[in-house]
């Protein structure tokens, strides 16, 4: 079955030439032009829909405000698509729960290829459970526990990142093996979007009254370890 691509883009123009192209390759797309109708396609559809490229600048409630109303109740891959080539503005999308970005005007090739990337992601989030210590961890529901305790869902790029460093669990991760196993081999972005996702797990896993799992391995990259020891 191929898969349903909802796209929400205001500009005609690029709207029916990347539907053209997601449709030449093989994708069912749903289209939107604004953000109230982005919400209503999205709530008809939510079953079929794998995956949502998203514009930032939208008519009635912008892409962000779309976003964080979807993540409500639904971890559904989000490729944002914006002119705002500012950092902050980044971080924001993805604090909202964005798997991905990609700047305007950017090549259909680089899209497709985001879009194979976060639909792969998706299949690999099959039943299996890792735990380190007292963390627990189900890739196919994204949501980590403390011992009795639930924390909050993780994007499914916070899910990879966790489950390299459980995978891994005592031994160090270089930052270059996060980039080439988490973001592919050709991200070519900056690289303390590492730190930036680490600091994202940290504020999920960490609950009160549990001790801290990710640590900083200065020179290196970090490490996943059920106790407090320096290493």
């Amino acid at each position: 079955m191929a898969e349903t691509i909802l796209l929400v883009e205001d500009e005609d123009g690029l709207r029916t030439y990347l539907k053209t192209e997601l449709e030449f390759e093989g994708y069912t797309v749903l289209t939107a032009e604004d953000g109230l109708g982005a919400l209503a396609t999205y709530r008809k559809n939510q079953y079929a829909i794998g995956v949502i490229l998203l514009d930032w600048m939208l008519p009635e409630l912008d892409g962000l405000e779309v976003l964080r109303r979807i993540r409500k109740g639904d971890d559904v891959p989000v490729i944002m698509m914006t002119a705002r080539d500012y950092v902050g503005d980044k971080v924001a999308g993805l604090d909202a729960g964005a798997d991905d970005y990609i700047t305007k005007p950017f090549e259909i090739e680089e899209l497709l290829a985001r879009i194979r990337v976060v639909i792969r992601h998706q299949l690999k989030s099959t039943v299996a459970t890792y735990q380190v210590g007292d963390l627990q961890l189900d890739v196919r529901t994204r949501t980590p526990m403390r011992g009795c305790h639930t924390c909050e869902t993780l994007t499914q790029r916070e899910t990879d990142l966790l489950v390299l460093l459980m995978q891994h669990a005592g031994t160090p991760v270089t930052r270059s093996e996060m980039l080439d196993r988490v973001w592919g081999k050709d991200y070519d972005g900056q690289v303390n979007i590492i730190d930036v996702y680490i600091r994202y797990l940290r504020n999920k896993i960490d609950l009160p009254d549990f001790a801290p799992l990710i640590h900083t391995v200065r020179g290196v990259g970090y490490v996943m370890r059920a106790d407090d020891d320096e290493q």
